[in-house]
């Protein structure tokens, strides 16, 4: 499965948010789990906290064409996590409203049509003419935003279709991590020109 977005409370503290490893756990306990019906499950993920349980809720969200919640969605799951034992109603009635929601609004067919392309994007879709591969991490922006760091990358198309020109890929921006982030002298803009490539670093 894909993650698509991840929320939590505002009130959440810094040090409560969930880190990659508990997310991949969720997900890859619930994978099978999700059908046309509901799951309620208890779960412990032990970066958050191992001495603790949550309780999970997850669902297969219906687009306007299967109003019956039988994964017409193309396989898109609402995961709920709770600390109450007895949530289940509570997590199912908020899923109801969100499904109202995004199915008033059309979005949940948008994602589903998402979906049924295929992972990633190609690094055509920004518009930028000869632009082959690109990294983008929000550092600044909704608090909210800053507590859930995630990045966004288009797939690896030609010419980093090897393994070999991956890793020569990954070297470069490597490079430019180092340069930008070096603790000696920061650099907030960085312009590049390798063997094959011109690469721009931009820290905004």
């Amino acid at each position: 499965g894909r993650l698509v977005t991840a929320a939590r409370q505002r009130a959440l503290a810094e040090g409560g948010r969930l880190c990659a490893s508990d997310l991949h756990l969720l997900l890859n306990l619930l994978a099978g789990g999700a059908g046309p019906g509901e799951v309620w499950t208890p779960v412990c993920l032990p970066r958050f906290n191992p001495d603790g349980y949550f309780y999970a809720y997850a669902a297969t969200l219906a687009d306007e064409d299967d109003d019956d919640g039988g994964g017409g969605s193309g396989g898109v799951t609402l995961i709920l996590l709770s600390t109450e034992r007895e949530g289940f109603y509570a997590a199912a009635g908020c899923r109801r409203r969100l499904e109202e929601t995004l199915r008033a609004q059309g979005w949940l067919a948008e994602l589903a049509a998402a979906l049924r392309e295929g992972p990633g994007y190609s690094p055509a879709r920004p518009g930028a003419p000869e632009l082959r591969h690109f990294l983008y991490k929000p550092l600044e922006g909704p608090e909210e935003m800053q507590q859930l760091p995630q990045f966004t990358s288009p797939e690896l198309e030609e010419p980093y279709g090897s393994e070999e020109e991956q890793q020569r890929l990954f070297d470069l921006y490597h490079h430019l991590h180092g340069r930008v982030h070096s603790a000696r002298r920061p650099l907030r803009l960085l312009y590049h020109v390798a063997e094959k490539e011109t690469l721009l670093a931009w820290v905004s």
